[in-house]
């Protein structure tokens, strides 16, 4: 289950993205940075409000490089019909992948067989294709996108300095630490 630091599988799906249909593949996200969004169903609850708020800081994210790829079990023509029904959905311009085999969601771990749904959960890939963070919770819990944002800038600065960590509520710009021997029980 645990994918931190693996390379993400082969895939290849239909999304939407900007009133178009296009196909995505895994080349489509090496070379920058990356986050899966996988929630269980379109035309759902808690699913509108995160996915809302992820494109309310959709500029951010890609002023950080950063492509999000919302997945779910529904189709392709799911989301469009989602896109063009809903306020809070006609407002998301990152991509928006159909996973109705389940491929994807099964290369991530996150498929409910039973139901033939994705778990709620979140991948930050960094630019060689490799899981640097993930949090999935239960069906009730909605993610928050400005906590996102934060372990993306966490995962971009310790990319950038090899031998520093970022510690808990670290924000871009505050201290980070360097671990030693030294530093061994002074925290």
């Amino acid at each position: 289950m645990a994918k931190i630091n693996t390379k993400i599988l082969p895939f290849k799906a239909q999304a939407f993205k900007q009133g178009k249909f296009i196909e995505v593949t895994e080349s489509d996200v090496v070379g920058k940075w990356a986050v899966f969004f996988f929630y269980p169903a379109d035309f759902t609850f808690v699913c509108p409000t995160e996915l809302g708020d992820v494109a309310d800081h959709y500029e951010e994210l890609k002023a950080l490089d950063v492509e999000v790829y919302s997945v779910s079990t529904d189709t392709h023509f799911t989301h469009k019909a989602w896109h063009d029904s809903s306020e809070t959905i006609g407002k998301i311009e990152y991509t928006m992948i159909g996973d109705p085999t389940g491929t994807l969601t099964r290369n991530f771990d996150v498929m409910r067989e039973a139901e033939g749904l994705a778990d709620r959960a979140t991948f930050i890939v960094d630019p060689d294709g490799v899981v640097q963070a993930m949090e999935i919770t239960c069906e009730g819990i909605g993610r928050d996108a400005s906590d996102l944002l934060r372990k993306i800038k966490a995962a971009r600065y310790i990319r950038a300095h090899p031998g520093e960590v970022c510690p808990a509520k670290w924000k871009e710009g505050e201290e980070t630490l360097a671990p030693s021997l030294d530093l061994v029980g002074k925290i």
